[in-house]
């Protein structure tokens, strides 16, 4: 592991294989990586990257990973979004264009990298902001999603709010704090999104300083408690960055993770024919 954990936000990866678009704006975009081998098509992992939202973290540092997932035989898309700190980002657009750009994913990947994409919804992968971002999508649009793996989510934006984590990074998104906005915490804030159905594992570092366990704590013990087929994995020792680094002590466990909730959706599809 690099001796700075946020290495891995400058780490360079292999080019992706294609770059399709889902909207008229330059950031309604996503990154297709082909998978590794020559298996049955298989569903499509939609990587939603993090950043608090901000327009300095854009979909490139999560090029390791995709190439990392990409190698183990998924097809890998790295969805983009409006962010806040440029035209058109923060409220409500930077939510809805990840909603639109995972629902038209699957048919743009499958169009794209013919053969190799299965028709099924695609798992989400989200870290940090984009942890938040895949849980507001299975809240809203779960027939578009397959399942969750989020990725020490900011799964609690009031209290995010409230501890200002990353300097103000949920007024910028939301434009204010819940007194001023509360419909739109309201429709945006997971913890006021339970239950959600979407089959969801949340892993979080105990050793994270961005973005504390105790907010995925919360939501799991909140969404299970309402139902959700959610799961906490709390990796000791970990820190923010090591779940999105491949080589991390984390990643086999990411990966492990992954693996499962793949698995688990296969056996739910071949139980369910109809689905």
């Amino acid at each position: 592991m690099p001796a700075d954990p946020r290495d891995v936000l400058t780490r360079p990866a292999p080019p992706a294989d294609a770059t399709v678009v889902y909207g008229d704006h330059p950031d309604q975009c996503a990154d297709l990586r082909r998978p590794a081998g020559d298996g049955p098509p298989r569903r499509l992992v939609v990587v939603v990257h993090g950043g608090f939202w901000r327009a300095e973290y854009d979909r490139t540092h999560t090029g390791p990973m995709a190439a990392a997932l990409a190698a183990l035989g998924h097809p890998v898309a790295q969805v983009e979004y409006r962010r806040t700190g440029q035209p058109g980002g923060g409220w409500p657009h930077t939510l809805t264009d990840v909603l639109a750009g995972v629902a038209a994913l699957p048919g743009l990947a499958a169009a794209a990298l013919p053969g190799l994409v299965a028709a099924a919804p695609p798992i989400l992968v989200g870290h940090s902001a984009g942890g938040h971002l895949a849980l507001y999508v299975a809240a809203h649009a779960p027939a578009t999603v397959g399942g969750v793996l989020a990725l020490a989510p900011v799964a609690d934006l009031a209290e995010a709010y409230r501890l200002d984590l990353d300097a103000g990074a949920v007024a910028a998104l939301l434009g204010g704090g819940p007194a001023e906005f509360p419909d739109r915490y309201a429709a945006a804030d997971p913890s006021s999104l339970v239950p959600v159905q979407t089959r969801t594992v949340v892993m979080h570092g105990t050793l994270d300083e961005q973005v504390p366990v105790a907010i995925s704590r919360s939501w799991v013990a909140a969404a299970r408690a309402a139902g959700s087929p959610a799961t906490l994995v709390e990796l000791p020792e970990c820190e923010h960055f090591g779940l999105i680094s491949p080589g991390s002590a984390a990643w086999p466990q990411v990966v492990s993770a992954l693996r499962s909730l793949h698995d688990d959706l296969q056996g739910i599809d071949a139980a369910s024919p109809s689905r």
